[in-house]
């Protein structure tokens, strides 16, 4: 089925060709036409199931119809969780609008740089506004940006947005816009905070739930190997020199040990470098950008790029340390597989840690092999996953050293403000 069977107009199908999609994904056949039938959305999907092009395409299209405005007045507000996929949905809507007679002026707003030049770029205003909840209320504050005009609003990962404690900010932004619009409402998953928000924000809305691909299909290939903690270093080095491997995203725990690691594979001869939090906005580009080009062997990162970033034919992703929850699990080893291209997941279990990856297994419905390297065997073997007493799983809640896996705790913001409510 062509992208033209879905009501898009000959440039966006022409754009959608130069990125490589050849027929739709079922997401954006679902989605596409109850977009522009001006329906209101629900959309369940995983990451990779193309859903960004999914709303961006119909909401292109409705923007050529719509008579030019001077100043321009925002018509769509998408509000993303982090600066990654903020900037990754600017990239996709000026790739898909390249072609087209009026592109709309984008604007993509996100905290961690300075506020001036956004400022300075919003003059003349713009049609289509991507943002943080945070920098979005900021520039509504300095009076960079209204909300009043807007007619179609997105939140995008929004289990991600109120895991990351924007609940409140969702909340005043709601309050800035006006109350007949259309929204768009995608999550990769449907815990209760996000089922209650979806409840309040959409009318009679068109549901399109894509059920999430199996993640022990071929596709992407898992292994787990036992190897003690203090060795994980030298064993990612080796696998790395003897695989051949020339493009890895490592996943690490803390911004710190993203930087021991790197510069340790550094030193031995990998072209390795360190990505999180910590790094300007400027720095991570350019880091993102280098290793998409293949400069750098090795990205090492916190689970900051494992939601927003999508690196094309991306080989091997190594979980060197494991995720803190199942479902971030799903979403670091879809890093890799993307498109239809095979791929590599590995994961580094120690004796400590076997507990935590079990309930992983649990969760995700999975029974993987423990491996070991020859040279690299751990003190104490680690048991294998087939041998594992039925409640492992439940056990692993309270063993010491594994984590835990996530669920309701409150986030960081949620602590300061029970803090300052406290105070007299």
């Amino acid at each position: 089925m062509p992208f033209t069977t879905l009501g898009l107009s000959p440039a966006l199908a022409r754009a959608v060709g130069e990125l490589g999609f050849v027929t739709p994904t079922p997401i954006q056949t679902a989605a596409i036409p109850a977009i522009l039938a001006g329906a209101d959305l629900l959309g369940l999907a995983q990451t990779g199931s193309g859903k960004t092009a999914a709303f961006v395409l119909p909401l292109l299209q409705r923007q050529q119809a719509a008579p030019a405005q001077t100043p321009r007045r925002v018509h769509t507000l998408i509000v993303v969780p982090t600066r990654e996929l903020a900037a990754q949905v600017g990239e996709v809507l000026r790739s898909l609008a390249r072609h087209l007679p009026q592109p709309p002026k984008v604007a993509v707003l996100f905290g961690g740089v300075s506020v001036n030049p956004q400022m300075m770029g919003l003059r003349g205003g713009a049609d289509v506004v991507v943002a943080t909840p945070g920098r979005l209320l900021d520039l509504v504050a300095h009076n960079a940006l209204g909300l009043a005009t807007v007619q179609t609003l997105v939140l995008d990962e929004a289990d991600r947005l109120l895991d990351l404690g924007f609940a409140d900010e969702i909340s005043k932004v709601l309050a800035l816009l006006p109350p007949r619009r259309q929204n768009l409402f995608f999550s990769a998953t449907m815990p209760s905070a996000v089922d209650a928000l979806a409840t309040a924000l959409l009318r009679d809305p068109v549901r399109v739930e894509v059920p999430a691909t199996p993640i022990h299909e071929p596709v992407i290939q898992q292994r787990v190997i036992a190897v003690d903690a203090d060795r994980r270093t030298q064993l990612l080095r080796h696998l790395v020199k003897e695989s051949g491997w020339t493009r890895v995203l490592v996943f690490v725990a803390t911004r710190y040990a993203a930087e021991l690691v790197a510069d340790k594979l550094y030193k031995a001869g990998i072209f390795a470098t360190s990505f999180h939090g910590d790094l300007s906005q400027g720095a991570r580009k350019e880091v993102l950008a280098e290793f998409k080009a293949e400069r750098w062997e090795v990205l090492v990162t916190t689970d900051l790029a494992a939601r927003g970033i999508d690196i094309a034919q991306l080989p091997v992703v190594v979980n060197y340390d494991l995720p803190r929850s199942a479902v971030d699990y799903v979403h670091r080893i879809g890093r890799t597989g993307r498109a239809g291209a095979s791929g590599l997941a590995v994961s580094f279990v120690s004796t400590a840690t076997e507990p935590h990856f079990r309930l992983i297994e649990k969760r995700q419905h999975l029974s993987l092999p423990r491996e070991q390297v020859a040279g690299f065997e751990p003190a104490i073997a680690t048991p294998d996953a087939a041998t594992a007493p039925p409640d492992a799983g439940v056990q692993a809640r309270s063993a010491p050293g594994t984590g835990g896996i996530k669920g309701k705790r409150p986030s960081k913001k949620d602590k300061l403000r029970a803090a300052a409510a406290l105070k007299p």
